[in-house]
């Protein structure tokens, strides 16, 4: 990383710089004072992310952030919001974004990657970001002058809470509610391996955060048309040797794929769930286990590594499949071929 590596006094402005910390060594006000370094009060800042909970709510600290600090700051995602709960969430919370294809990238002067790398959508590879902040692991084939990858951490919204202290800036209850909920979510309610740090940025925004309006988005879950695809996916459904499978056919989201293999991970004596199903010419499969000497994520990439994307978490992985890569055995998929194919990598 470089970038600059000024002070910030009691009163907010600028101390003489100072040297250079090693990242190891690096504090939350080392890092703070070194993306402040990046910026100036005539820069107009563009915040990119692919949107959900997380990134969203990380968005919106980097603005609290940047506030006084630069001209403007713009958050844009090129995804289509679907997810109820996400919808929800936006809404409630006023949270201003633009899509990403309406607007002019070079109309900005420093671009913000948060919860995301270059590498992760074809349409992030052409900027050039000045700002990388992720919680995931490293990716290659990217630079930025300032990144920030702690992957140990649960959410991105845990480090931007690190940021927001170290800055001595109290979030509003609209921020501190979208960050609360944030790693209530990227956390599974601290289900997943996480650190103290997240906890530490958990239990400072509680007394903030407003529970109610937490509440109304977690509850916010599924539309009525949705109810259907339950429906199918029960019917669908194959268990065998402690795994629970379930292909949904075209479905209008990949996200009611998630939604369903979360709900049925919550089976008594199931140790996997697999549920498919094709969206925009792919195919997706979402993988769910304890994480108990299971690896989701590992799994996912040695089935689909070779014809399409794969990878995720111990207990939580996805894969998507462009249709024409699919060999000809699997061109008319069903729940019995998402059996076989994942009996043969079990093995």
């Amino acid at each position: 990383m470089n970038g600059g590596d000024n002070g910030v006094n009691g009163n907010g402005s600028l101390d003489a710089p100072k040297k250079q910390v090693s990242n190891k060594k690096k504090t939350a006000r080392d890092r703070l004072l070194e993306l402040y370094g990046l910026f100036c009060k005539e820069d107009e800042v563009l915040v990119v992310i692919n949107a959900d909970p997380d990134a969203i709510a990380s968005a919106l600290a980097v603005k609290r952030l940047l506030r006084y600090r630069v001209k403007s700051v713009t958050i844009a995602y090129p995804n289509e919001i679907r997810r109820l709960n996400n919808v929800v969430m936006v809404d409630l919370l006023k949270i201003p974004m633009e899509r990403l294809h309406t607007i002019k990238i070079g109309d900005y002067t420093k671009k913000v990657m948060l919860d995301s790398q270059p590498s992760h959508l074809p349409c992030f590879e052409n900027i050039t970001f000045d700002v990388v902040i992720d919680h995931h692991p490293a990716a290659k084939g990217w630079v930025a002058p300032f990144v920030d990858i702690r992957k140990d951490f649960g959410a991105t919204a845990s480090m931007l809470v690190e940021y927001l202290r170290a800055a001595n800036l109290k979030p509003s209850v609209a921020l501190a509610t979208a960050l609360f909920y944030a790693i209530k979510v990227d956390t599974r309610n601290f289900e997943k391996k996480v650190t103290l740090s997240d906890a530490i940025s958990f239990r400072y925004l509680f007394n903030i955060a407003n529970p109610n309006l937490v509440r109304k988005i977690e509850q916010s879950s599924f539309r009525r048309s949705e109810l259907n695809y339950f429906k199918t996916a029960l019917n669908e459904m194959k268990v065998s040797k402690q795994r629970l499978y379930s292909h949904l056919g075209r479905v209008p989201s990949p996200d009611i794929l998630v939604l369903i293999a979360d709900f049925l991970s919550q089976v008594h004596d199931v140790a996997w769930v697999f549920v498919s199903g094709m969206h925009n010419d792919k195919l997706v499969v979402i993988f769910r286990c304890d994480g108990y000497k299971k690896n989701a994520g590992r799994l996912a990439e040695k089935m689909f590594h070779e014809i399409g994307s794969a990878g995720g978490h111990r207990e939580a992985a996805r894969a998507e499949v462009p249709l024409r890569n699919l060999p000809a055995e699997m061109q008319d998929f069903s729940t019995k071929t998402l059996m076989r194919l994942t009996v043969k990598h079990l093995q």
